[in-house]
């Protein structure tokens, strides 16, 4: 079976299964046409996973760590923990490509790969050998991705879980000191952007999928108590308070300019019954979801 597709006003037939490969999987270069390295701002596509390759002498901020190498290592980062880095030398290069779970077979659970997991290590300094190897890989990846190989996809499946078993034999880049950092700052704003990556709500399918301070800590790879220090010294506002802040201005908005039931908000803001957004509403609004849609 196949599906037809649009193209340039023509219509052209396309195998299912690969209709349902395009836009889970890409890959490109670190720098642009003109030749200049691109710098790295925290990605933020939601649901994707990337790989990236980095030469050149780099320092890489996650959550409240600093790696720094002066060579070439491999990044692996999940749709989750936002980073981001510092290009200290002239010469600069490599690669990146970015892919969703659902590229990956159902019994293969990419997010189970330590490398991908919260609190693990995801920078791997490389030899010039390994470098050689791993640029190969991405170079047959850019090759591969613009073919009219039918299974193309699968080879891209295949490279790219020849890079993640080819990180799990090295050994992580340590975190080292970086008197600079503020860490502090640095927590309280990678903590608001995993926070606002949750809103806006814009279907009932929907739904928040951190609800609580340990989760987040969990996402940030530190313990609960350093992230409310952490916040509480830059916001003057607990973990708590500053999430549910974020939820009950997320409710107004939805009470106000959607007919969903209340229901359907309550299970999109995260919570599993009903009373527990009632209640929670109540106590940071004075007045009932029900009562507060009515007078706006």
């Amino acid at each position: 079976m196949g599906t037809l597709t649009e193209l340039d006003n023509q219509h052209i037939w396309m195998p299912d299964y690969l209709q349902r490969e395009l836009g889970q999987f890409n890959i490109f270069p670190l720098y642009n046409k003109s030749g200049d390295f691109v710098n790295c701002q925290p990605y933020n596509r939601k649901g994707f996973y990337k790989i990236s390759l980095l030469s050149g002498h780099t320092r890489l901020f996650y959550a409240d760590k600093c790696l720094e190498f002066k060579e070439s290592a491999l990044l692996f980062s999940n749709p989750y923990v936002p980073y981001s880095w510092e290009n200290l030398g002239e010469k600069q290069g490599g690669y990146y490509c970015i892919f969703t779970e659902a590229f990956f077979e159902e019994n293969q659970k990419i997010k189970d790969y330590p490398i991908f997991k919260p609190g693990n290590n995801t920078l791997f300094e490389l030899s010039v050998d390994q470098v050689r190897e791993i640029s190969s890989i991405f170079q047959r990846m850019q090759e591969e991705i613009e073919t009219d190989f039918v299974y193309k996809f699968d080879v891209l499946r295949n490279l790219t879980l020849e890079l993640i078993y080819k990180a799990l034999k090295m050994q992580p880049v340590e975190s080292r000191p970086y008197a600079e950092s503020n860490g502090a700052l640095r927590v309280a704003t990678l903590f608001t952007e995993l926070l606002e990556r949750q809103f806006p709500i814009e279907s009932q399918s929907q739904r928040i999928r951190l609800r609580f301070p340990a989760e987040y800590a969990e996402h940030l790879s530190i313990h609960i108590n350093h992230l409310n220090r952490s916040l509480k010294k830059v916001t003057g506002k607990t973990t708590s308070q500053l999430i549910a802040a974020r939820i009950m201005q997320e409710a107004r908005i939805l009470l106000q300019h959607t007919d969903w039931n209340i229901s359907e908000i309550s299970w999109c803001l995260g919570f599993e019954e009903l009373p527990h957004f009632i209640n929670f509403f109540k106590k940071n609004e004075i007045s009932t979801p029900k009562r507060f849609r009515n007078n706006h």
